[in-house]
């Protein structure tokens, strides 16, 4: 089994949660001054109100400073629990705008399996994975489906932070070596996470993150293993098409942090976008 083929499967999904016009308009609702302070309020929300030191230390790659613009002057503006529910409105709206139709039996299946994966997820020294299985689940499938995507890619994520630092990678040179290493636009990235020139230049040192990215997919296989290989297969297929019309739609998934192009990497012979 390949964890990133999974991965570039359920991260489309999880990721309307934040980039998405239902989403931004779903913290700019609450009060948020900008989409930053909603995407870390949305995204912190199930570790209650956590300070930005937490929130710096278990995201890992954001500077300190932009995370501390965001908070904790989102607590101000809304509960975390209030944070909860608009995510989950947003992510309701945006799926129903770029699926169309969400009650359909292979929605339905992708999330019966996709939760037992969940479920399977290490959760141990993983703190934003364990606080989004504590949440309730949804009572529907399609938001079902993206609460189990939720809590494996945050699973995956908590194992690719520890990875990191086992490696002795910090966060602003984990970023230069990825910028480097998938011809990223060093500014973009820079921006996109808060670090100044000088913070990256200092970090952008020889080596690379082939180790980490082995650790990180090794670490992300057991509910994967626990699912077995032909119910993770018929989950891959079922996700496949779901993933590319996500991205193909969505505006977010065309320049990202990740280096993540699902449209590219998962052509579909056939497939019309």
């Amino acid at each position: 089994m390949d964890a990133r083929q999974l991965w570039l499967r359920y991260e489309p999904y999880h990721d309307v949660t934040y980039f998405t016009p239902e989403s931004r308009a779903a913290t700019d609702a609450l009060g948020c001054k900008g989409g930053w302070m909603g995407y870390f309020g949305m995204r912190a929300a199930p570790l209650g109100a956590a300070s930005p030191e937490l929130v710096t230390a278990v995201f890992y790659n954001f500077a300190p400073r932009m995370v501390s613009r965001a908070l904790p002057d989102a607590w101000e503006v809304a509960s975390p629990a209030d944070f909860l529910r608009a995510r989950l409105e947003g992510v309701d709206l945006a799926l129903r705008r770029l699926l169309g139709d969400v009650e359909t039996a292979e929605i339905v299946e992708a999330a019966s399996l996709a939760r037992e994966a969940a479920l399977a997820a290490p959760i141990a020294g993983r703190p934003l994975a364990a606080a989004n299985r504590a949440l309730p689940w949804p009572s529907v499938a399609h938001l079902v489906l993206w609460q189990a995507c939720t809590i494996l890619r945050e699973s995956r994520g908590d194992g690719h932070v520890a990875a990191l630092v086992a490696h002795g990678v910090g966060p602003c040179q984990a970023l230069a070596l990825y910028a480097r290493e998938h011809s990223l636009d060093p500014a973009y990235m820079r921006a996109a996470r808060g670090w100044t020139v000088e913070e990256w230049d200092a970090a952008d040192v020889p080596g690379d993150l082939s180790a980490v990215e082995r650790a990180t997919d090794a670490a992300a296989l057991a509910p994967w293993e626990a699912l077995g290989v032909v119910r993770t297969s018929r989950f891959i297929e079922l996700m496949t098409p779901l993933a590319v019309r996500i991205a193909s739609a969505n505006e977010a998934m065309r320049v990202n942090p990740m280096a993540l192009d699902p449209v590219r990497e998962l052509a579909v012979p056939g497939w019309n976008t």
